[in-house]
């Protein structure tokens, strides 16, 4: 797997094996967490943000049950590592994300100044990095997070279709 800036988006395919068993890593964690919004009721989305080989958040989608609009998986930890550290910059850090992320999601880590993303399934309707907005591809921007897709993609989608399909019965 290859990371490279967003204009650039890499892969999960193009990597050399040891670096997508480092991804797949907290990929599984993300999962983990994806799982925990499932038994939630809550659209199983996970994330993690690691910096220097350890986790300093962590989240789940979890909007209905804290009735707010913007606890995205992601928010929900960068959140948190921001809180851990002091600061709202996550300078170096990297966040795995079990499905690409929004436009909210896609923002706030470019002004938290994640360092690299990590995402497993497309997001066909919302997804803003790669399927929709492509956000992080706007030249203006200030930061420019380098981008690896399709890390654990089928896991991570196979959750999401289970979950909407319980609800379309």
């Amino acid at each position: 797997m290859t990371t490279v800036p967003a204009d650039a988006l890499g892969s999960a395919k193009e990597t050399d094996d040891g670096l997508l068993e480092v991804h797949e890593q907290w990929m599984r964690q993300a999962l983990d967490l994806a799982a925990e919004a499932y038994d939630a009721d809550e659209v199983p989305v996970g994330a993690v943000v690691v910096a220097d080989c350890k986790i300093i958040g962590s989240g789940f989608n979890r909007p209905i049950g804290a009735c707010d609009p913007t606890a995205h998986a992601e928010m929900v930890a960068m959140r948190e590592a921001a809180a851990g550290l002091g600061n709202y910059r996550l300078t170096g850090s990297t966040l795995y994300v079990t499905v690409e992320p929004c436009n909210m999601c896609a923002g706030a880590l470019i002004h938290a100044r994640i360092e690299l993303l990590v995402f497993g399934a497309l997001e066909p309707r919302s997804g803003a990095i790669r399927s929709t907005a492509r956000v992080l591809e706007n030249s203006s921007l200030n930061h420019h997070p380098r981008v690896v897709s399709g890390v654990l993609a089928e896991e991570s989608a196979v959750l999401i279709r289970r979950f909407f399909k319980t609800k379309r019965v």
